[in-house]
């Protein structure tokens, strides 16, 4: 800490000390600070191997741009992680390795709507793999690494605390992404789609975006939806979602109607169209209802209904709760796998 002699006001001489004004020094602070850069060293250390620089080619028949971002290696057989928005639509990238050599990546999957992609490296390398942590576990203040590879060799590196938790975040699709990670660590340009890395040396996130025009915000896509993606994306090509073939307006709830029926929530869902022989028409639910619930959980937006279809609602039977006239019924409805065509 910093000791300031008090100001010389008057015949005072210097030296003399003011009551109330003066304070001796008793901590020494440095072995904090070395301790703070000694955790963002160790963290560099472990995890800055595995990032990478990820190079898309440009396109002169589709008039795709070529883009570079950062991304990170998450198992030995080189999965790599990214953002969707890096790899836009291509279907291979190159990737510049922290050694300096350069290989070829195919895009397993790409999902826009959470703003992810899943690489795997097509030619036989050794990689060191940075480890995905567990994203439920972070509190706020807790200190954070944002790493990225915007040149291809060795790593850049901020360092933060995480500042807020469970926000959404609009993708480029329009829909939220959830659970977003709020952080004051700065992203670089190009490092987009690198690790956020917690002191213990675990990627919780994956950095996506800066908030134009805002100094110190911004976000990454937590890790347990990273986890989420990387698993569909092995297991069947894709990310999968519910649909139940509706379309819908958020609405808020007469004032009197929610009193009579007991609601507390302010909004819901209003149905304003559906899919001839979708799952919600052939559970008989009609225009005009209003979905306030699914498997009891309130719906009070469109993206509470999207977020609550879930791939794994695939082929379950669920409950939705809604107004129909002046009741409240309860409506089961089997989801089926959504089309990107469709809407909910």
């Amino acid at each position: 800490m910093f000791d300031f002699d008090p100001l010389l006001i008057g015949d005072e001489r210097p030296g003399a000390s003011i009551p109330g004004t003066h304070r001796e020094t008793t901590v020494d602070d440095r072995p904090l600070f070395d301790a703070y850069s000694q955790a963002v060293v160790d963290v560099v250390d472990l995890v800055g191997p595995s990032v990478v620089r990820v190079e898309t080619p440009a396109d002169p028949e589709t008039r795709r741009r070529g883009g570079t971002g950062s991304g990170v290696v998450i198992s030995p057989d080189g999965l790599v992680l990214t953002n969707s928005h890096v790899v836009q639509n291509a279907s291979t990238v190159r990737l510049a390795l922290a050694d300096t050599r350069t290989v070829t990546a195919r895009v397993l999957g790409n999902d826009p709507h959470t703003d992810l992609a899943l690489l795997r490296i097509i030619d036989d390398v050794s990689l060191p793999a940075a480890r995905l942590g567990n994203s439920k576990g972070l509190r706020r203040g807790q200190l954070v690494v944002a790493i990225g590879n915007p040149l291809g060799f060795e790593s850049t590196v901020t360092a933060g605390v995480v500042s807020a938790l469970g926000r959404s975040l609009r993708a480029q699709t329009g829909r939220l992404i959830d659970d977003v990670i709020q952080t004051d660590a700065a992203l670089n340009p190009g490092n987009s789609g690198g690790p956020l890395v917690s002191s213990r040396g675990e990627v919780i996130g994956i950095n996506t975006a800066v908030i134009a025009g805002a100094q110190g915000i911004c976000f990454a896509v937590a890790s347990n939806t990273a986890s989420h993606v990387v698993s569909e994306v092995v297991r069947h090509g894709r990310v999968r979602r519910a649909f139940i073939g509706v379309a819908g307006q958020t609405v808020p709830l007469p004032r009197r109607l929610a009193l009579a029926l007991g609601l507390a929530q302010p909004r819901g869902v209003a149905i304003t169209s559906l899919e001839p022989d979708g799952p919600a028409a052939r559970a008989g639910l009609q225009t005009g209802n209003i979905v306030i619930a699914l498997a009891g959980e309130p719906v009070t937006g469109a993206d509470d209904l999207v977020r609550l279809l879930g791939g794994k609602r695939i082929g379950i039977e669920t409950v939705l709760t809604v107004i129909a006239g002046s009741d409240l019924r309860r409506i089961t409805v089997m989801p089926a796998e959504r089309n990107e065509r469709r809407e909910k």
